[in-house]
């Protein structure tokens, strides 16, 4: 059958279960604006796992069906609009242009490739393992995708594995999927390495539990570790790259870096513009400075250098829709949130429950806490929303407090992965170019999946040894 026969099929087959969504009864204790929100979010969903529409086109698609059948007023579907971390993902694009185009991310490659370079499963290892090296110090995924992907950027285009000839599969897709599934493991293994984290510490204390730094560290030291070891080889196997084994890249990274001779003066500029952001991220929190303004006064400085150039703008289209896509994307599961239908959902499982064994109860949280992320578009927002009132459930049909507390934190953080949205660090590599919706919807599931079961078996066994 033609491909658009299919694709006719499934967008047919989208728009009729919509219809079918969207006019059954309201479910008890839920809001007719809720349930119809629902049924348009979850639809431009399905839409995108299924390969019926891309993931720009199902978004707006989506915006306009919410605003004309007055399930959202204007003012409620713009509102991700005015979001500065969303600037602050668009920023962090146009300043990976600038760390190719001055050339201190293919030095940057070079010197990755020289040291790690004789297979892409070596590269995959060392990208990771670099973000869990500086993770302790940004209490910013999204911050620390910005300055993980031109590596990885320039990585993939020193390799041969471009967008424009089809050969983003060479090894840039899977380089990519790893360094997102690496941001999901890093910001498990830190307390102070996603914003969320300490908040949901703090939340944590009114049902008795105490989490610090080093307590946060113990507990998640043992799954995140053997994840770091499992999830490479398993993205190698499910989603392999074409080019496997590089002997000869090493040697010849060091002949390209002796050709590139000394660092030139946009390297100068571009290393010390990147060093200063970073160091003003790490003290952001402490000096109350806006992430997103740093970010812009970083790219204000290769601007007025000539190393990024309005030339270089026009270049950018895929930047702009990435903004709207997750902008959008982010105003329905707000509103939705809003609108009651998460804590309904909340009620709901808390019911659901009851009655069964606390080591079933624990589980079954943790699995729907996980699955309930594909409804967000930021984990900051999910932990908010659910966190008290999930531990509170466990606790209550007698799970451990310490134990449940920390499950449920983890899980924010690993189930990231899930979709191209469920945070704002994975759409950086999502609008890249190097990955298709539909490929994240399929592989961060199973990345997902076994974050998920390795933190149940072997992290849940640690915690109870340890905590």
């Amino acid at each position: 059958m033609p491909k658009h026969h299919t694709t006719n099929y499934r967008l047919l087959g989208v728009f009729l279960f919509t219809i079918a969504l969207w006019f059954t009864p309201t479910p008890t204790g839920l809001e007719t604006q809720a349930w119809h929100l629902f049924a348009i979010f979850f639809s431009a969903i399905l839409a995108v796992m299924i390969n019926a529409l891309p993931i720009f086109t199902s978004s707006i698609i989506a915006l306009g069906a919410a605003v004309v059948t007055h399930t959202l007023t204007p003012e409620q579907a713009y509102k991700g609009f005015s979001e500065s971390f969303i600037l602050l993902i668009i920023v962090a694009f146009l300043i990976a242009r600038g760390v190719i185009k001055s050339g201190l991310g293919r030095r940057i490659a070079f010197l990755i490739i020289r040291k790690f370079g004789k297979s892409s499963l070596g590269l995959s290892y060392s990208i990771i393992a670099a973000d869990m090296f500086i993770s302790p110090a940004f209490p910013s995924n999204t911050a620390r995708s910005g300055i993980l992907f031109p590596i990885v950027n320039s990585l993939a285009n020193d390799s041969g594995s471009k967008i424009h000839d089809g050969t983003r599969k060479k090894i840039g897709s899977f380089l990519m999927l790893s360094s997102m599934a690496g941001l999901s493991l890093s910001s498990s293994l830190w307390l102070t390495a996603m914003a969320a984290n300490p908040a949901g510490a703090q939340m944590a204390k009114s049902f008795g539990v105490e989490i610090s730094f080093g307590s946060w560290a113990l507990a998640a030291v043992v799954p995140v570790l053997t994840l770091y070891f499992i999830i490479p080889l398993l993205l190698y196997k499910i989603y392999p790259p074409e080019l496997k084994e590089t002997p000869e890249a090493p040697e010849m990274a060091k002949a390209a870096l002796i050709k590139m001779g000394p660092v030139s003066r946009n390297e100068k500029i571009m290393a010390g513009t990147f060093i200063v952001m970073i160091f003003l991220w790490v003290m952001s929190g402490a000096w109350n400075i806006d992430k997103t303004a740093v970010a812009f006064l970083g790219l204000s400085v290769l601007m007025v250098t000539n190393i990024f150039t309005m030339e270089d703008m026009a270049h950018e289209g895929g930047t702009l829709s990435t903004l709207i896509w997750f902008a959008i994307l982010f105003s329905l599961s707000l509103n939705l949130e809003g609108f009651g239908f998460m804590a309904w959902v909340g009620d709901y499982i808390s019911h659901a429950v009851a009655g069964y064994s606390w080591p079933m109860v624990y589980v079954l949280l943790t699995l729907a806490y996980v699955l309930i992320h594909y409804f967000f578009v930021s984990q900051t927002a999910q932990m908010l929303a659910l966190f008290s009132v999930f531990l509170g459930v466990g606790v209550t049909a007698g799970v451990p407090a310490e134990m449940m507390a920390y499950m449920l934190l983890f899980a924010t953080n690993y189930s990231a992965i899930i979709t191209p949205q469920g945070s704002s660090a994975n759409v950086i590599y999502a609008g890249s170019g190097y990955l298709e919706s539909s490929e994240i919807y399929k592989y961060g599931g199973i990345v997902t999946a076994v974050n998920t079961l390795v933190f149940l078996t072997l992290g849940t066994a640690w915690m109870m040894l340890v905590l």
